[in-house]
């Protein structure tokens, strides 16, 4: 069966929301600045989601840090990654990237939501969409930097999600509100933005590619493309882990048809877990359409990134010495 994430509009479940957590397709639930108005309520609503989709269900967040850092008041101000090049001594960047990794995925999992859709593994180009989402301009910086912030991360026992594969870095358009195209050869992205992705492979838990269209080697943008999502990801980069399609709802996604289109052709492509947010009657069609089956395994993937234990709350784990430790690079 299809996998879909879908999203809410407001602070509680409506009744539809209810409904549409329980249909059976539905695994996945994303968290938006709109459905947060305090901390306590923010656990509710994550309580309240499971409770009603009755099954397994992944919650997640975009919880980078810098400007995209959904839920503010209560939550440690995580700075954007590309600034930690500021701070001169390696060692110590490495350990900022370590801590700030693990304050930011302990802290969201402590109201109850399994992942952040981090890190960003983007290079620092010619993308205002991106700019100081990303950890460097130098792909072997990214790298080092990517991989303390996983082990922090994975220190919180929180699963990590690299994006946006292959890079979103190098061009100018932002893909919510157009359909970017970059020019250059397969050999000049695999020599650049693909060099993150490529060395952090094994250690990434889930990827998510970018709408980007890279027409000299594949007219569907990566998201749709069995060129990108098989034969690089899959088979040449040996990346076994969740891949999530971007939303579907995005400007970048429009080129694969309408709504249902969009998600088989994500399906099909190899994700294993279609975003929908910012159109309920999309996500409504895409749920009623003859999606294509995915594999058992597809299933297990996304089954992996739920959080393997309870965390502590919130309260609790300002309480501890990690934590403190933490802030000192905020």
């Amino acid at each position: 069966m299809a996998q879909v994430m879908i999203d809410i509009a407001g602070t509680e479940l409506t009744a539809e929301d209810k409904k549409l957590l329980a249909a059976p397709a539905v695994n996945g639930l994303i968290l938006l600045t709109r459905n947060f108005a305090s901390l306590e309520q923010l656990q509710a609503l994550t309580r309240e989601a499971r409770a009603a989709a009755g099954k397994p269900l992944l919650i997640a967040v975009d919880h980078e840090g810098g400007r995209v850092q959904r839920f503010r008041q209560g939550f440690s101000a995580i700075p954007a990654m590309g600034s930690l090049q500021q701070i001169e001594n390696e060692d110590e960047r490495q350990r900022a990237a370590r801590d700030l990794g693990w304050l930011m995925a302990a802290e969201v999992q402590a109201v109850g939501i399994d992942i952040s859709f981090a890190p960003v593994l983007d290079v620092d180009d010619c993308s205002d969409v991106i700019g100081d989402r990303a950890f460097s301009a130098v792909p072997s910086e990214i790298s080092k930097l990517a991989s303390s912030f996983i082990e922090g991360m994975h220190e919180a026992g929180m699963a990590c999600t690299g994006k946006h594969f292959p890079g979103h870095g190098s061009v100018q358009a932002d893909s919510h509100i157009a359909i970017p195209e970059d020019d250059r050869t397969l050999e000049q992205i695999r020599a650049h933005d693909l060099k993150p992705f490529l060395s952090l492979s094994q250690k990434l838990d889930g990827i998510m590619p970018a709408h980007v269209i890279y027409p000299q080697i594949d007219p569907q943008p990566a998201g749709f493309s069995e060129f990108w999502l098989q034969q690089i990801l899959r088979s040449e980069l040996q990346f076994n882990g969740t891949i999530f399609s971007d939303d579907l709802s995005m400007q970048g996604a429009t080129v694969a048809g309408d709504m249902q289109q969009r998600a088989v052709a994500a399906l099909n492509a190899g994700c294993d877990m279609i975003l929908v947010c910012n159109d309920r009657a999309g996500a409504v069609q895409v749920l009623d359409a003859n999606l294509p089956a995915t594999e058992p395994e597809s299933a297990q993937r996304v089954n992996r990134m739920l959080m393997s234990s309870p965390a502590v709350s919130l309260e609790e784990l300002k309480r501890t010495e990690r934590w403190e430790q933490a802030q000192r690079w905020l």
